[in-house]
């Protein structure tokens, strides 16, 4: 098993407008990218505790094949640059998927 940074290429979170925060894993491995997404460890119950949402805030977890990559976006608590927002480019929320361990 190894944690999902060590696969990935690029690992980001970003703004997807003012509501939503957008998460991006992409690879450099077909072999990688394959591994993950057949895992079985990328879904919406593993972002929901991750994250401590509910499935419900998670409003997309896309696997794109041409890209080999996924994104998953999720809502945000409060919105962007909104008084009590401690990231306001979204910047920092990939953080949590680094450690997903992948068999």
């Amino acid at each position: 098993m190894e944690p999902l940074f060590e696969l990935a290429k690029v690992l980001r979170s970003k703004n997807s407008g003012p509501f939503e925060i957008t998460l991006d894993v992409l690879f450099d491995s077909v072999d990688h990218y394959n591994r993950v997404k057949h895992s079985g460890a990328i879904t919406r119950e593993t972002i929901s505790k991750l994250y401590r949402i509910d499935e419900d805030k998670i409003h997309h977890l896309v696997f794109f094949d041409q890209a080999l990559g996924f994104k998953i976006t999720i809502a945000r608590d409060i919105s962007s640059g909104t008084v009590g927002d401690r990231d306001v480019y979204g910047a920092q929320q990939h953080a949590p998927l680094m450690k997903i361990m992948i068999e």
